[in-house]
């Protein structure tokens, strides 16, 4: 099930990486180009509660599209943070501390796949809740101004970005937690 509607949108999530990145290159006010990569960001992270729905509503869940649906997601997340990071919006620590996290969960999951362990691994509502953070997070610094002349977006998305690392080490300990029995046994 490789071209289906909810996989079709999980690759949008994809391609939309170097739009996104690309906005900041394109000769436009720095006020026109926040807003068009926000814009950008907070439609394409919607197709990711989207095609879940999609998939399991047109019954098209595929062991493609559980595979690529995550990887878009980090995809979209770290490429983001990248350029936060580049723009001196977000701090190199909390990039380093997010994206170090996905690298090592995404291993942990692929060896406990390997060792027949994945169970003990799986997506938790902790992972989920750092999940949501984050992609509140990250169109708020993208955004980079006053929302509506009442919200500083910068100083919430600041804020909401290390609570979202904050969730990440939780997250990150909480798996290792569960894969530790399995990995312990192993290790032997």
């Amino acid at each position: 099930m490789f071209f289906t509607i909810p996989t079709l949108m999980t690759w949008t999530r994809i391609v939309a990486i170097p739009l996104i990145v690309g906005v900041f290159y394109l000769p436009l006010e720095p006020a026109t180009r926040n807003l068009i990569a926000t814009v950008m960001f907070v439609v394409f992270a919607l197709t990711d509660w989207l095609d879940g729905y999609l998939a399991r509503k047109l019954n098209q869940i595929s062991s493609f599209g559980a595979f690529l649906d995550p990887v878009a997601d980090k995809f979209l997340v770290c490429a983001s943070l990248l350029v936060l990071v580049h723009l001196q919006r977000a701090d190199v620590f909390v990039g380093l501390i997010i994206i170090g996290r996905e690298i090592a969960i995404s291993a942990l999951r692929e060896w406990m796949a390997q060792i027949g362990a994945s169970r003990s691994v799986a997506v938790h509502m902790l992972g989920k809740v750092k999940t949501t953070v984050q992609m509140v997070a990250i169109p708020f610094l993208l955004f980079d101004g006053s929302l509506f002349g009442l919200i500083d977006t910068h100083l919430w998305g600041t804020g909401l970005i290390w609570v979202a690392a904050v969730l990440t080490v939780w997250s990150m300990v909480y798996y290792l937690q569960k894969a530790l029995p399995e990995i312990r046994a192993r290790v032997k």
